[in-house]
């Protein structure tokens, strides 16, 4: 990829733009780890710390705190079942009361023991309730922000939890999770929340997720929150069978796609996407919705080198994550980008054609989960240093190079 010239002069000004790591660290902290390693080597840096989220776990605090907001402590159903204590955002600002249900803060995988990641049997009620729960706040503008998903049901849980009720051919209402929706007969609308109609839902996901098909969200997402191949095919089946049920029974009356197998964004937080596009949602990239008002291009082009991190970097960044989003941008505008990741799998070189110069793993040698994550904030500083005396070591034998 060709990168646009710019006047070279010393770096000092950097943008640290990272997403937060999954279980572990949230984007502002990954960030403000990233400038401790940086000042190690750089103590005068002009840093400008840009913690992003993409819809999953701290996106409705970080859009609270940057919208002038609050979060609102609920207890909603979690994926297993059992009450949890989770939340939603009201922002501040003009225009209608906006709310920002976070999926991930209900339904997410780090709410799924591990010993209980079957997504045939996790359940997106909770959204449901925590989308009611924003209505009852007043909210006539509520974002959803998906993500970081720990269930793959196809939204069918939230839409029970809203008042639809979905029934299979004895007229019996479905058990939850995805498991049981190859089952699924008919869904009866006439019971669902009538504020929805009168509400604005944006759903804010990455395009690139689908329902159904071979690039389907079970088949991609299925194996990461537990399901074996045979659950695998389960699933998929059950929201082929759901995407053909929500067309024909809520779809017409909403204005949904007509497409809510195929329709991007549909498959994302296993298909939570779809089920809320049934009852009238709009499926939004991502980042057309949750950076609005960071003035994020500006701030990369401002600086001299950018860098970016994520948890985990392979074939998927490419797919719409955090890193790919910021190199794009940042390449637009010739800043070069180094992005640091707690592993790197097969795959990881491709994000070199989004505008990448450099990726590079944090952890020293090869340990445990729990003492990755334990001092993640440690490597990661750690990891940062390391990659800016390198780069100053590159400064010093530039000339001689030339030479």
């Amino acid at each position: 990829m060709t990168r646009p010239t710019r006047p070279t002069r010393p770096t000092h000004r950097i943008a640290i733009a990272p997403s937060g790591f999954k279980e572990s660290l949230s984007a502002a902290r990954v960030a403000e780890a990233i400038a401790v390693g940086v000042r190690r080597v750089i103590p005068d840096a002009d840093l400008d710390l840009i913690p992003l989220v993409d819809g999953g776990e701290g996106t409705a605090e970080a859009l609270a705190l940057a919208g002038g907001g609050r979060l609102v402590p609920v207890t909603a159903t979690g994926p297993v079942g059992e009450p949890v204590a989770s939340h939603f955002a009201l922002l501040g600002g003009p225009g209608p009361l906006t709310a920002v249900v976070e999926m991930a803060a209900v339904a997410g995988l780090a709410l799924v023991p591990p010993g209980l990641r079957h997504p045939g049997a996790t359940t997106t009620y909770g959204v449901g309730e925590l989308i009611r729960a924003a209505l009852d706040a007043g909210a006539r503008r509520i974002l959803i922000g998906c993500g970081d998903s720990g269930t793959s049901d196809g939204g069918a849980g939230a839409l029970q939890a809203l008042g639809a009720r979905l029934t299979d051919r004895h007229g019996r209402e479905l058990r939850r999770g995805g498991g049981v929706l190859h089952e699924l007969e008919r869904i009866d609308p006439s019971g669902l929340d009538p504020r929805l109609a009168r509400t604005e839902l944006l759903v804010a996901c990455n395009p690139y997720n689908v329902l159904c098909g071979k690039r389907g969200v079970a088949r991609v997402f299925g194996p990461q929150k537990g399901a074996t191949p045979a659950e695998v095919e389960l699933l998929s089946a059950g929201l082929e069978r759901l995407a053909d049920v929500l067309t024909r029974d809520l779809a017409p009356a909403s204005g949904a796609p007509v497409d809510l197998r195929t329709a991007p964004g549909t498959g994302a937080s296993g298909g939570l996407g779809a089920g809320l596009a049934a009852v009238g949602a709009r499926l939004l990239p991502r980042y057309d919705v949750l950076l609005d008002g960071l003035d994020l291009d500006a701030r990369l082009a401002r600086a001299d080198f950018v860098i970016t991190a994520e948890g985990a970097l392979d074939h998927q960044t490419v797919r719409g994550k955090i890193p790919a989003e910021v190199a794009r941008r940042a390449h637009a505008s010739g800043v070069p980008v180094l992005v640091l990741a707690g592993t790197i799998g097969p795959g990881a070189q491709d994000v070199r054609a989004v505008g990448v110069d450099a990726y590079s793993a944090i952890l020293p040698a090869p340990m445990t989960l729990v003492e990755a994550i334990d001092r993640s904030d440690e490597f990661l500083a750690d990891a940062t240093e390391r990659a800016m005396r390198i780069m100053a070591l590159g400064t010093r034998l530039a000339p001689l190079a030339a030479a």
